[in-house]
């Protein structure tokens, strides 16, 4: 005769559960498009924007121009590139360890939209001119003259503030609420 058990339901669903499913495949999928994204629309950019133009999209509040960053963001810390390309690489083992043990789909997608932020940079930082670890990243997006940037950055401008709204909302890993 089988006994009958139930389920607790404080105890994780079971890998076929909704929060049971593992986002990390996804994750690694989404960060790889934008990785693809970014460098072919840095390609783009270098051999459509390097004789100096700049390509207005919405009037003075967006354009598109050439720029080679040496630094972070503002072009902080531009004498500074190899450690740019150490920090880089850190977040990219940092994310990819936290990331393995995501069961919820938001934390998937702002992962993944780090993870992909952050890997292109540090190709761009691995590989770019003027050498290895030292690379400049392209940016080629105006905002209006405050800032100019890449898609990278808008993943990883997007994948902070929904790690913030999680975090700040209680959600864990797993996708559950946490008490308090």
């Amino acid at each position: 005769m089988r006994q009958q058990v139930e389920a607790d339901p404080a105890a994780p669903q079971a890998a076929s559960g909704p929060r049971g499913v593992r986002w990390f495949p996804r994750m690694l999928a989404l960060a790889f498009v934008i990785v693809v994204v970014d460098q072919l629309t840095k390609f783009w950019a270098v051999s459509t924007l390097s004789d100096g133009r700049t390509l207005r999209v919405l009037g003075d509040l967006l354009s598109l121009r050439l720029l080679y960053n040496p630094g972070a963001a503002f072009s902080i810390g531009t004498d500074h590139t190899w450690l740019f390309a150490i920090i880089a690489a850190i977040a990219v083992l940092a994310i990819i360890w936290f990331a393995w043990r995501v069961r919820s789909r938001a934390w998937g997608i702002a992962f993944g939209l780090v993870l992909g932020g952050a890997t292109t940079h540090l190709l761009d930082r691995l590989f770019r001119q003027p050498g290895f670890a030292r690379g400049h990243v392209v940016d080629f997006i105006d905002y209006a003259g405050f800032f100019v940037g890449n898609v990278a950055d808008v993943c990883l401008v997007l994948g902070g503030a929904l790690i913030a709204l999680l975090y700040l909302r209680g959600v864990a890993l797993d996708g559950r609420r946490r008490d308090g």
